[in-house]
């Protein structure tokens, strides 16, 4: 079964299947009907992923999985901003929808594996086990969102374009006449309604949370320098959009909705030794203490070479920039994903 979300990744994705040998079925999600209804898994991709695989010549289910994804990514990403942290809804859609729900309704349903059009690897090591790799493509790799799965999982899943960068994969969308070989790659969070600024996410979070008026407090001295409209829409890190001017730059250092502050100061007390990590998954077994591993901490972030801790990780090139709180942090070693983590 082929999660065909109406990209262009999951319809070569599902055409590689085919050429492959494989029995393929289409399936889509659809999992948000409100106002935002863009990005991924709209109205508008459902028919896409219709078309596409009329065109293939396959048949096509729709899932309506709205009410999980109500509670398990909409609801929690709405609280994470009313105590100040920064969520990380696709990795959760990823965690309890399209690798969870999808994949255990497909194999009740029978199918062998699930495939999606996601740019990753799945390897096998010597001993059968699949690993998790970087895609081909490195502009495009999504091993990041995918670094809380684990071997169970990724037994019965597959990502064919993983091998392809994003130029082949719309060539061969292109020679097969697939309808979404031109379609732009979905960018924003899918339930937000797209546009510039944080208009968009405020009106979003506006209709679920109280968003509250908070004083920017200089961390040196104390003072109030300044007022930002919300401090629920504030990220530990941001620069832009604080709304007051200072001789040198100034930073968001944390942020507490409870007391309306957001400390702010220079970028260097954002620098911190190491990281405390909740929630921590394994893709197989894990890692001992003193290991050394990378850290990535955004979907295209730079990696940062850091040490297992009881408790997270440590640097070991020096201090580094704070992460945001409720980020999720991916661990690697080389192009492998072995395991990730939440920001405390």
């Amino acid at each position: 079964m082929v999660g065909l979300s109406g990209g262009v990744d999951s319809s070569v994705a599902a055409a590689l299947l085919l050429e492959q040998g494989h029995e393929v079925v289409g399936a889509t999600m659809k999992l948000w009907g409100g106002s935002g209804d863009s990005g991924c898994c709209s109205v508008g991709d459902v028919e896409d992923a219709r078309r596409v695989a009329t065109r293939l010549g396959i048949d096509h289910h729709v899932f309506n999985f709205s009410e999980e994804f109500e509670k398990a990514v909409v609801t929690p990403y709405a609280e994470a901003h009313a105590l100040g942290r920064t969520p990380n809804p696709c990795i959760e859609c990823n965690r309890h929808l399209k690798f969870r729900r999808f994949l255990d309704r497909a194999l009740r349903l029978g199918f062998d594996a699930v495939a999606t059009g996601h740019h990753a690897r799945v390897a096998k090591d010597t001993f059968g086990s699949p690993r998790l790799l970087r895609g081909r493509d490195v502009q495009k790799d999504q091993s990041y969102v995918l670094s809380m799965l684990t071997v169970r999982e990724l037994d019965r899943v597959l990502f064919p374009v993983g091998e392809l960068t994003k130029i082949e994969v719309r060539a061969r969308a292109a020679s097969l006449k697939l309808p979404t070989a031109e379609k732009p790659d979905s960018q924003e969070v899918c339930f937000v309604a797209s546009g510039s600024g944080q208009g968009p996410r405020r009106q979003f979070l506006a209709e679920r949370i109280e968003l509250h008026q908070g004083s920017l407090v200089e961390r040196a001295t104390g003072a109030v320098v300044g007022t930002v409209p919300a401090v629920e829409l504030v990220t530990v890190g941001q620069r832009r959009g604080l709304g007051f001017f200072s001789p040198g730059r100034r930073y968001a250092l944390a942020v507490d909705p409870a007391s309306a502050t957001v400390v702010v100061g220079p970028e260097a007390d954002l620098l911190i030794e190491s990281v405390e990590l909740t929630a921590r998954t394994w893709v197989k077994d894990p890692l001992p203490l003193g290991a050394l591993v990378l850290a990535q901490a955004s979907a295209h972030g730079r990696t940062r070479p850091v040490m297992l801790t009881e408790t997270g990780v440590s640097y070991t090139q020096g201090p580094d920039r704070r992460i945001a709180p409720g980020q999720t942090v991916a661990l690697y070693v080389g192009d492998e994903v072995v395991g990730s983590g939440t920001a405390a």
